[in-house]
């Protein structure tokens, strides 16, 4: 019974953990309310492994998932840059706000009747994609215009939605002798969160960033070869 319930458990803990950064984020707390998203990553990364491993894949866990996620990586994202950045550039940071969560939800439905290629996603995932919002908010006091931080919030949207493949690494699997670690793992994150809350989440802008960059150049270089065969072609 125990293990049927446990890779929800995680997933609810995600939800949780993005209603705590929205409400973090209300207060000012920038720092703690990423920090909340980042830990909800890891519980996002837990669940649909834990689920395959115990063999407690369902429909079910599924939806709670992806609902979970637009709320931790869509919504409480969002919500952190426009108290950061946003709040005082009118309409348009309201629509910018809007439109990261928007594709979140679309890239996950699409996710979900469109499971995509095996090994990859079609699109940036949301989980990626909250972290780095989340994440970039801290470094609103380094940013000359609340501008940058809005071009890059909209290709964050962008990336969601767009074709362009990522890397899955759902085969890097937990060993069972390492589920009990798990909880142990997260309460020394969660400790390292509470001692060093701006340096955390920081360390992490740096990998989420270059994994979305990563899918960036990969389309670029495919694209440069199609077009360097279909000039072949031509001159044949």
């Amino acid at each position: 019974m125990f293990a049927k319930v446990l890779p929800s458990c995680f997933t609810i803990g995600n939800l949780f953990l993005g209603i705590i950064a929205i409400i973090l984020a209300f207060q000012n707390s920038w720092e703690y309310a990423a920090i909340m998203v980042i830990i909800g990553m890891l519980l996002d990364g837990l669940d649909g492994r834990v689920a395959r491993m115990l063999n407690t894949q369902s429909e079910f866990g599924k939806e709670l998932d992806s609902l979970s996620d637009v709320i931790t990586f869509g919504v409480a994202p969002a919500v952190i840059m426009y108290i950061s950045s946003f709040q005082h550039m009118g309409i348009e940071g309201w629509l910018a706000t809007a439109i990261f969560p928007i594709c979140g939800a679309l890239r996950l439905a699409r996710f979900n009747v469109q499971p995509g290629v095996p090994g990859y996603f079609i699109g940036l995932p949301i989980t990626a994609a909250g972290g780095i919002l989340a994440t970039m908010a801290l470094y609103n006091k380094h940013v000359p215009s609340a501008y940058i931080l809005m071009a890059a919030t909209l290709f964050l949207s962008f990336l969601m939605v767009s074709q362009i493949k990522y890397p899955t690494f759902k085969k890097v699997g937990i060993p069972k002798s390492a589920i009990w670690v798990a909880p142990l793992f997260l309460i020394v994150i969660a400790f390292s969160a509470v001692k060093y809350p701006q340096e955390l989440p920081k360390v992490l802008f740096i990998p989420l960033v270059l994994y979305a960059l990563y899918g960036v150049k990969k389309a670029f270089d495919l694209k440069r070869e199609e077009e360097s065969e279909e000039a072949v072609e031509e001159w044949k």
